[in-house]
């Protein structure tokens, strides 16, 4: 009997897995079309050098036009069909039309390079091969016959083209002409290293910060849950709306901070903070470049994501027994000790997840640089440089080839992050 059970209740799981995956396929399937088919289209375009122009595949553009229309008191028209090739840089091959000529219509004659012929009240033209930017006409002079009436209309129905061309885009031609492009540029090491800064200071910045403010909001005080809300402010207000306030504060000439810093005499005359690559800077003699512009972006995004560290932090610090802090308060421990030994082991699991997510985030921003600086005064990173070379230059393939290394930098970089870490942090 008890074989029989363990049977049965082996079937019902069984059956009730199947059924879970079926209600669960719909949506993985929907969720991995979204995430793996952009993935896998940025690969294809990466390989293949295709510019912006590329993505309209060549096209063959024909128009017809009647001069002098044919009428009782007139005998002899013209027909035009002017015919260009719509790709500057690909050709056009087997190119041939037809269009319908009405029975009351007679063509007496053919003014073209090209082999046209009237078949069964039909005019078939093959045009052959065009090559790029190449245009040309085909004119035929009509008269009436004892079949003609003022209906007969000779562009009653569009003609009809048929082509075979090259698209780049869907063509099994690939090329590495793009990657060895972006890593032989002189700029691509820099811009690499602007990038690796800004994540790496932007999500420490961010983590430490929300770490400082959970401890101190985690204290009871009148008015706590009016600042908890008040943090939330620089993450959840439109980055449009406060990049723009940012720049409007900082700039040289009517911005409130300068102003300030002139009437304290901090400074003799106004800085373009978000404009100056470098401003030098005197410690203890020494002398060095300070880049400020990518500092200043560096703490907009640090004031802008903290309060998302904080949250999480905060939400931790709160499921954490107080009783331990209490013994240790007994036993002599000090603030800084109960929080090194005993708040930091429960909090170093999350602090992994938020600094990884963080990471990639960061890494992959764009928004807040281009708004901020446009990605100039040594702010460009590769996010940036992949919308520069995607559309301001119009060279999709090497945009497409950037954010390819992005994507592999990422994925490495998680990969090792995750194997070190220690198996309860992540």
């Amino acid at each position: 009997m008890k074989k029989n059970v363990k049977r049965k209740e082996s079937i019902l799981s069984i059956r009730e897995k199947k059924l879970a995956y079926s209600l669960i396929l719909p949506t993985m399937i929907l969720v991995l079309s979204i995430v793996i088919i952009p993935l896998l289209a940025n690969f294809w375009i990466s390989f293949k050098p295709i510019s912006l122009g590329d993505l309209r595949p060549p096209n063959l553009i024909l128009k017809e036009s009647v001069r002098s229309k044919l009428s009782p008191t007139n005998d002899f028209a013209k027909i035009q069909y002017r015919y260009r090739n719509s790709s500057s840089k690909y050709e056009l091959n087997e190119v041939a039309f037809s269009d319908l000529i009405p029975k009351g219509i007679i063509v007496t004659k053919i003014k073209s390079q090209h082999d046209c012929k009237i078949e069964k009240n039909k005019l078939v033209c093959k045009l052959g091969k065009i090559k790029p930017k190449a245009f040309g006409k085909i004119i035929l002079t009509i008269t009436k016959n004892e079949f003609w009436n003022d209906n007969d209309n000779p562009k009653s129905q569009k003609p009809e083209a048929t082509y075979k061309s090259t698209n780049i885009l869907t063509s099994l031609q690939f090329t590495f002409e793009n990657f060895k492009k972006i890593f032989s540029a002189s700029e691509f090491w820099n811009v690499l290293k602007v990038s690796i800064y800004y994540t790496f200071f932007g999500t420490a910045g961010a983590l430490l910060i929300g770490l400082f403010t959970a401890q101190i909001v985690n204290k009871s005080f009148k008015g706590r849950s009016f600042i908890r809300g008040l943090l939330l402010f620089p993450y959840v207000s439109p980055v449009i709306a406060v990049a723009f306030s940012w720049v409007i504060l900082f700039d040289p000439y009517s911005g409130i901070v300068n102003s300030l810093f002139i009437q304290m005499e901090v400074i003799e005359k106004p800085i373009n903070f978000f404009g100056q690559k470098y401003t030098a800077i005197s410690v203890f003699g020494y002398k060095f470049n300070f880049p400020l512009a990518l500092t200043m972006v560096i703490i907009f995004e640090i004031w802008r994501y903290f309060p998302l560290s904080f949250l999480f932090i905060l939400a931790r610090i709160q499921s954490i027994p107080q009783d331990i802090y209490e013994a240790a308060e007994i036993d002599g421990a000090t603030p800084l000790q109960q929080f090194y030994y005993l708040s930091i082991p429960f909090l170093i699991g999350i602090i992994a997840i938020l600094f990884l997510l963080r990471f990639i985030w960061t890494f992959n921003k764009f928004d807040d640089i281009f708004l901020l600086t446009g990605g100039n005064a040594g702010t460009r990173t590769l996010t940036v440089n992949v919308y520069e070379q995607a559309f301001a230059i119009s060279n999709l393939g090497a945009g497409a080839a950037v954010a390819v290394v992005i994507f592999i930098f990422l994925l490495v970089f998680s990969v090792i992050f995750i194997k070190f870490s220690k198996k309860e942090a992540i």
